[in-house]
């Protein structure tokens, strides 16, 4: 999830900051910027709405990348 990680760097959120956000542990969050684990629909929503981005803004193209 580059484009996830380079927009948290982007908007100086630390992992811990992101995670308090969303309500889960730091570590589950780590693996979601490090696709250790999968994103659901809903999580993408939360996620974008911290950076008042639209999902497919963020996750699209690695999505597409990934189904080829």
């Amino acid at each position: 999830m580059s484009k996830l990680k380079e927009t948290r760097i982007k908007n100086k959120l630390t992992h811990q900051t992101m995670a308090d956000t969303l309500k889960i542990s730091k570590a589950f969050y780590w693996q979601i910027e490090n696709n250790k684990r999968r994103l659901s629909y809903d999580m993408a929503i939360k996620i974008a709405d911290i950076f008042k981005m639209m999902p497919d803004e963020l996750f699209y193209e690695e999505y597409k990348k990934e189904s080829q």
